[in-house]
């Protein structure tokens, strides 16, 4: 296919796409990204399919990548002929067939469960969808096209300028391309935020007959999920991306390493790829030009340590995901000894949209040193939890509190960054969100993880569950990192016991900056993040764990013990449901007892306790 075959090829998307738009035949949108999926999307469609199969009714059903508030799925839209399509939220089976009556029944739009719809101006007092609290804050560049078009159908992606940015791109030099990326500022995305095009540059200026390109996928900070949402709800614009960096770094073979976890990740990349075979989009001489390149995929097991550089690339060769030494680095010598550039999933669905649409356009979001826009997956106590994308420079308090929709309870701390991160506290509210910003105060970005905790969340405890995760993951073949780690957790524990003394907390911080200067690779040099950050700025509930022998946020097991207050307890009994030993008794409308002996700690009739009636009180220990 050369680039007048795929002219009319988008031009015949453009129409399919308009045809949709205005279709005969009503359609119906399910978010069934992997969250949408694990909040009960299957189950929505299979209530979908059920409720049209039993009416009689001509409707199409389309599955759509995940739009971005997770707290609202699932989402289903409905879209009848000639009108806007419309949105719901937490829609579960029970009820598809009241929402669906509204429209094939009554004629009007359901009121229930409603979240916006995706026209102009007012419809009804129907507020738009993108300016719900949540959406209007943000500036969708990456995730555009994410929960809007099927990620599986090419011709959605085609008829949205699909693949235009590459064709512009085989239009320039490799210099030219290089130098728009440049003039971006776009730095890397999947967390130390490297200039792109000096990567790149140094690549392709290493004499090489044989270049690589890797897409890094391997997603591994707990709570974060951006990388896999992109390539779920639009597969062909991190792809396009490749095609764009390879041609520019003079790549023939490129790798999309992706953990297996991702099945359905895997699925639609899967897919694409054979689309972009089938429209001449990979192979040989590609478009008509003399530029050739072809894409693997090849699955990772998991190991949070293959998302540096190195160990993925060990990993890709067979060989055991461990880092070696740098330099050379590996845009001079990296995969088979030659010379490859890794980007992260982020980095690479951005490119197709500097390249449309110019790198000033870009360059016009974020501050002088942190251009664009950046993902971030928003989790933990925050009200609204999803997928968002924001300019860089925007505030932690705008992010938390304008978009999330703040905490139920008092707000703690935020977690950026994942487990190589740092624990911010409530000073650092109006901080900007950029590279320099966060290093200076010693967390990171990241590949985009936001944590959010509220006066329910013990800091140390915290701590403690990054540290283990991180000495869990260390592929152990640097002293620093194998043991330093280890005896980091051990230290975290006393202090949770309330075993530790002061003298633990100066250790802990002297081990921290040990490890964090001696590791072999990054996994090591920012594991000790989450304890040194915490240590810093919550000191004084470590020295309440050290000193007092109390966990000021009640959840350290054995520095509390549950009791119910029997002038608060109105017998309602939902700790009696959730008590999973049977430790809680009590008849209805009367206060309950708790047997201590049959207490697991478990927290459940803590946190289910509508009226305060349950207590957490310090276990006094002998020092």
């Amino acid at each position: 296919m050369d680039k007048k075959s795929i002219e009319r090829r988008r031009q015949q998307a453009v129409a399919k796409w308009e045809e949709l738009q205005k279709s005969p035949i009503p359609f119906i949108y399910i978010g069934a990204g992997s969250c949408g999926l694990a909040a009960g999307a299957a189950d929505t469609q299979s209530a979908v399919e059920e409720y049209l199969r039993r009416k009689g009714l001509n409707a199409r059903i389309v599955q759509v990548g995940c739009i971005g508030p997770c707290y609202l799925e699932p989402l289903m839209d409905v879209q009848m002929p000639g009108q806007p399509r419309i949105s719901y939220s937490n829609v579960t089976a029970k009820d598809v067939a009241y929402i669906l009556n509204g429209f094939f029944e009554n004629g009007e739009i359901t009121k229930s469960r409603l979240a916006g719809h995706f026209g102009d101006g007012d419809l009804d007092g129907i507020p738009r969808f993108f300016d719900l609290p949540m959406l209007k804050p943000q500036v969708r560049i990456v995730l555009r096209n994410c929960g809007l078009i099927d990620p599986e159908d090419v011709d959605h992606y085609l008829a949205r300028d699909g693949y235009k940015g590459f064709e512009k791109s085989l239009s320039m030099t490799w210099r030219e391309v290089l130098d728009t990326v440049k003039r971006s500022g776009i730095r890397g995305r999947g967390g130390a935020g490297f200039p792109t095009w000096r990567k790149w540059a140094t690549c392709r200026e290493t004499e090489s007959d044989q270049r690589y390109l890797i897409c890094n996928a391997d997603e591994g900070d707990p709570g974060a999920f951006m990388n896999r949402s992109l390539i779920e709800g639009d597969p062909h614009a991190v792809l396009e991306g490749m095609l764009i960096a390879a041609y520019t770094i003079g790549a023939s073979q490129g790798y999309v390493y992706i953990r297996a976890e991702y099945p359905l990740a895997i699925k639609r990349l899967k897919k694409a790829i054979a689309q972009m075979r089938e429209m001449g989009l990979l192979g040989q001489n590609i478009l008509g030009s003399d530029f050739s390149f072809d894409i693997k995929i090849k699955q990772g097991a998991g190991a949070f340590v293959c998302g540096e550089e190195t160990a993925l690339i060990a990993s890709i060769e067979g060989k055991r995901g461990m880092p070696r030494t740098r330099p050379p680095f590996p845009a001079i010598a990296g995969l088979k000894g030659q010379p490859t550039i890794i980007n992260n999933v982020e980095t690479l669905g951005t490119l197709p949209n500097i390249l449309r649409n110019g790198a000033e356009w870009y360059a016009g979001y974020g501050t002088d040193t942190s251009k664009g826009t950046k993902t971030f997956s928003l989790v933990g106590k925050v009200r609204r939890t999803g997928l968002i994308e924001v300019p860089l420079g925007i505030t932690l308090r705008e992010v938390i509190y304008d978009i999330g929709g703040g905490t139920q309870k008092p707000f703690k701390a935020v977690q950026s960054g994942g487990p190589s991160g740092g624990c911010l506290s409530e000073e650092f509210l109006d901080l900007p969100i950029d590279y320099e910003h966060l290093a200076e105060v010693g967390a990171i970005m990241g590949s985009g993880g936001l944590i959010v905790v509220d006066s329910d969340t013990c800091i140390v405890d915290m701590a403690k569950y990054f540290m283990g995760f991180t000495q869990k993951e260390s592929c152990g073949k640097c002293v620093p990192c194998r043991v330093g780690t280890r005896h980091m957790v051990e230290i975290l524990e006393k202090v949770c016991d309330g075993k530790a003394d002061l003298s633990d907390l100066d250790k802990l911080e002297k081990l921290g900056h040990t490890v964090k200067n001696g590791s072999l690779c990054g996994l090591g040099a920012t594991a000790p993040n989450p304890a040194l950050s915490s240590l810093k700025y919550f000191r004084s509930e470590f020295i309440s764990h050290v000193k007092d022998k109390r966990c000021p946020a009640v959840t350290c097991k054995n520095l509390v013990v549950y009791r119910v207050i029997a002038g608060k307890c109105t017998g309602c009994q939902r700790c009696v449901k959730v008590c999973p030993t049977g430790a809680i008794t009590g008849p209805r409308s009367e206060p309950h007892n708790l047997d201590q002996s049959k207490c697991i700690k478990c927290r459940s009739c803590y946190e289910i306790c509508r009226f305060d009636a349950i207590a957490g009180d310090a276990i006094i220990i002998e020092s």
